[in-house]
């Protein structure tokens, strides 16, 4: 049985086994390296009115205050759940209030495709709920609807929380470069 006491024999025995010893100038040690390489320039797919496949995404249209939601084929149901719950920190955002779909989707393209390059994993698109479109129709909600899912580095969309504007805004998790 080991005794709690260390005698200054143990420790001279100690000493002479470790030998010298190098000082440290901290202890911390990352994992991942600090700094960044730059992304390369790749070009995320363009969005597309119609696309080649329109048929295959062709939906019914969503009302305005009903909610949108997304998850691209093999990704588990439990990163559509996270993204709901606000998991996800939102890295940017786009408003895209007041804005023809022409106009829209060209922002939305250039907005997705920065976001890409620049490695940000979670997004805020505010569409609104289309109070001022003909017959109370949300256009850019329905437009967005469609984009969204066309977009290779689109993994999932949903209708964001009340606090960041419900059902007239959507959180868009990207793929990871």
């Amino acid at each position: 049985m080991a005794s709690d006491t260390v005698t200054d024999n143990d420790r001279q025995i100690f000493r002479e086994a470790v030998g010298d010893v190098l000082l440290l100038s901290t202890d911390k040690h990352h994992l991942r390296p600090t700094k960044k390489t730059a992304p390369k320039q790749q070009r995320s797919s363009p969005i597309n009115d119609p696309p080649l496949h329109y048929e295959s995404l062709r939906m019914d249209e969503v009302g305005m205050n009903q909610a949108v939601a997304y998850i691209s084929p093999g990704l588990q149901k439990k990163v559509l759940s996270k993204l709901r719950q606000g998991f996800f920190d939102i890295d940017a955002e786009l408003d895209l209030h007041g804005l023809n779909a022409h106009e829209a989707r060209h922002l939305l393209s250039e907005f997705l495709t920065r976001c890409v390059v620049a490695e940000l994993r979670c997004v805020h698109v505010i569409h609104g709920k289309g109070y001022r479109s003909p017959d109370n129709r949300p256009v850019l909600k329905n437009k967005l609807n469609l984009w969204l899912r066309q977009h290779d580095d689109v993994l999932a969309f949903c209708s964001s929380n009340p606090d960041d504007g419900g059902t007239g805004a959507v959180y868009v998790l990207l793929r990871s470069r």
